[in-house]
């Protein structure tokens, strides 16, 4: 069953937590070595007996990933791993292959476009921040630009900080083109946004927009609407990247951006560490489910699909 590791339901891993984050994982997430290691065995029988999955890992790194994102509600927990199997098989184009070394996904890193800040935010929070003006829509695909943010999400994503703290996101959309808001059909930014609110493992805890121009408005506006009440709650717009500082210590940002650090340092640094759990990154792609073509998962896209279709028709008539 195991990827990487094939851990006896019964196994106990120890899950060390310095005293802040055990703090903070017991007031936010309800965890404790008890109910860790009850949820971690319930999700292993899970695996084991799960009539679809054929293939899992099953280490505590990984299926802490979906426990902590859902604060030890093991049936919720097990739901989005599900989910998680699932898209990945639905949706190789954006969620495998996430090999550091492909030629695209390389040069689209050492553009810059996305990058995990050296620093964390003011609540210990993993920094993603991402420069629009640096991916070039005329060069390379929606596919690409989805692959490069799994590939650097999944590179993260087995961190107890990050999984127990969150994540923030910073998005500068200063060279922002048409080129950009037409790189994705309204039906593929809404399949991936479905994807990234129930299945995948992550505590999205803010989202920042700075320098949107004004032609993007409509667009920005339509895409927000996607998300779910909660994270749109945590979405917010800001005219310049000084008002980013109020929330980011300046020196974590690139020195392009008032920072100490280069960008370019950055970008050798995060492949160095892409490099490093190559392996780890490439194994994922040997997990398996059988996807049920009539189940409540499959169901749910293609509702989507008729709901964004009736919305079009609705758009021409009007």
């Amino acid at each position: 069953m195991g990827v990487g590791y094939d851990s006896d339901e019964n196994t106990v891993e120890e899950c060390p937590l310095a005293d802040g984050l055990r703090l903070v994982a017991k007031q936010e997430l309800r965890e404790d070595d008890v109910i860790r290691t009850h949820s971690l065995r319930a999700m292993r029988n899970w695996i084991r007996k799960h009539p679809d999955i054929v293939n899992c890992r099953t280490d505590a790194p990984f299926l802490l990933r979906f426990l902590r994102t859902k604060k030890f509600s093991v049936p919720m927990a097990q739901d989005m791993l599900e989910r998680y199997l699932v898209i990945r098989q639905l949706y190789p184009q954006w969620f495998s292959k996430l090999d550091v070394d492909d030629p695209v996904i390389s040069d689209i890193l050492d553009s810059g476009y996305l990058v995990p800040l050296p620093g964390r935010d003011e609540f210990g929070r993993c920094v993603m921040f991402s420069c629009a003006g640096r991916f070039d829509p005329y060069k390379y695909t929606s596919a690409d630009m989805a692959r490069v943010h799994a590939l650097i999400g999944e590179s993260l994503m087995d961190d107890a900080e990050n999984q127990i703290k969150g994540y923030s996101y910073v998005n500068d959309e200063s060279g922002l083109l048409m080129g950009h808001m037409t790189l994705w059909s309204f039906s593929d930014l809404k399949r991936i946004i479905r994807c990234l609110q129930s299945s995948t493992p992550m505590r999205h805890k803010s989202t920042y927009f700075i320098n949107v121009p004004n032609f993007a408005d409509k667009f920005f506006t339509a895409t927000v609407s996607f998300l779910n009440s909660k994270l749109k709650s945590r979405v917010k717009f800001y005219s310049g990247q000084k008002d980013i500082q109020k929330f980011i210590d300046p020196k974590y940002l690139p020195k392009e951006y008032g920072g100490e650090i280069p960008l370019a340092t950055m970008i050798v640094e995060l492949k160095k560490k892409l490099r490093a759990k190559r392996e780890m990154l490439m194994a994922l792609d040997d997990m398996k489910i059988n996807v049920n073509g009539k189940g409540k998962i499959i169901s749910e896209f293609d509702d989507m699909q008729k709901e964004l279709t009736g919305s079009f028709r609705k758009l021409e008539v009007d």
